[in-house]
């Protein structure tokens, strides 16, 4: 079966929506200010194919403040 250009186009960009789509409900499930929403969205937006991928590989929010809590000289100076 032939994919004509127009095909393969629509394909690219359902998939580019899809890991939009998939990265915003994982992101539901976390924790976040205002402003970390904002901001993981930007990189949602402005970075189409890496920044889905980020943002669900990174998964920001409350489960990385506990690690965070767990090992407290990570986030402090020396």
């Amino acid at each position: 079966m032939l994919f004509t250009a127009e095909t393969m186009r629509i394909l690219l960009a359902a998939c580019i929506v899809g890991m939009a789509l998939l990265a915003l409900l994982s992101m539901r499930r976390r924790n976040l200010t205002p402003t970390e929403i904002i901001g993981w969205g930007l990189l949602i937006v402005f970075l189409p194919l890496l920044g889905p991928f980020l943002v669900i590989v990174l998964k920001p929010g409350l489960k990385r403040r506990r690690s965070l809590r767990r090992y407290p000289f990570l986030g402090r100076k020396l």
